[in-house]
């Protein structure tokens, strides 16, 4: 059977890129966004892959771009639909939220057609995904310092949680977040359609991380190969998981360093990062309030009062 999306389609053992439209910009142009299908020789599931709902996280396009080439439709069972760019506008300017409306994309889901900017994008692309099985929901830590990580938001009370976890667990970046996320990410309102969904955040960076890349690419293939839709065999490792999070912010103005490198273990009371003035004159100590992980740091040195610095996981175990 034919699969269409958009502009794309492909008969079994073809693939075809097109565009998906979406809406007009502010000259009255039509735009649409980037889309792929790769129609399997042999029926079987179907995946969908996204990146890019926040235009400056790069490294899932990365992803991408490094996965397509590789596919042959001949060697697949089932069907793969992606969207290379979700937010079409923040892309264009290499910013997180959607200029148009100032909205972060992945809070707008499941969408809605007559809505706003954002909600527009986000209801087309959510029709999209929830003609799948499987949905990959490819992002990073915006411009933060960050592991690779992948996060299950649907909250562990959720009747597809065990789904998502598994999911999450093949993807196998090391490090899973278990926590319910905010309403209107794609990996909370995917779940309530019955459809496993995760979001891998692949690091942090401006621009985009080749190793962040690699391990995101390695992800997809252990999907592909696990859910049948490749041939082979993939190892599932046992992933360190995190169940919450502790934010740190700064007790005052100055420049901060850290004491603990990036997913370092920290024990409460351990030496987190110190506060100084521009002349190096210590202003401040920041402990660890409980045992964890150094998961996520700001990049740049300068801070004001209350200003984000970083964020500890905690309830720290195995799965």
């Amino acid at each position: 059977m034919t699969t269409t999306l958009g502009t794309a389609s492909a008969a079994p053992g073809e693939m075809d890129t097109g565009r998906l439209e979406v809406g007009e910009t502010r000259d009255g142009s039509s735009f649409g966004l980037p889309v792929a299908v790769i129609n399997g020789a042999r029926a079987g599931k179907t995946l969908y892959l996204q990146a890019a709902s926040d235009g400056d996280e790069l490294n899932g396009v990365g992803v991408i771009q490094r996965v397509v080439p590789q596919l042959d439709p001949a060697e697949i069972t089932g069907t793969i639909l992606i969207v290379g760019i979700v937010n079409y506008h923040a892309f264009q300017v290499a910013e997180h939220r959607n200029p148009i409306d100032d909205t972060k994309m992945n809070r707008a889901y499941p969408g809605n057609e007559a809505g706003t900017s954002s909600e527009r994008i986000a209801a087309a692309t959510f029709e999209v995904a929830t003609r799948a099985d499987l949905i990959l929901d490819l992002h990073q830590g915006s411009t933060s310092r960050m592991i690779d990580e992948v996060r299950v938001r649907c909250g562990k009370r959720h009747r597809l949680h065990d789904d998502c976890l598994k999911l999450a667990k093949v993807f196998g970046c090391g490090y899973i977040l278990d926590q319910k996320g905010p309403d209107g990410q794609l990996a909370r309102a995917a779940p309530d359609e019955g459809i496993p969904t995760v979001d891998p955040e692949l690091g942090g960076t401006v621009g985009w991380d080749e190793e962040s890349i690699r391990k995101g690419v390695e992800g997809v293939f252990n999907v592909l190969t696990y859910y049948g839709f490749l041939e082979g065999e993939t190892t599932v490792e046992t992933q360190t998981r995190a169940n919450g999070f502790e934010q740190y912010g700064a007790p005052g103005g100055g420049l901060i360093s850290f004491e603990r490198e990036l997913g370092e273990r920290v024990r409460r009371g351990d030496l987190l990062f110190e506060l100084t003035t521009p002349f190096g004159e210590r202003k401040a100590e920041v402990t660890a309030d409980s045992d964890g992980i150094l998961w996520r740091t700001r990049r740049l040195p300068q801070v004001a009062s209350g200003e984000y610095v970083c964020s500890v996981a905690t309830d720290i175990d195995d799965y």
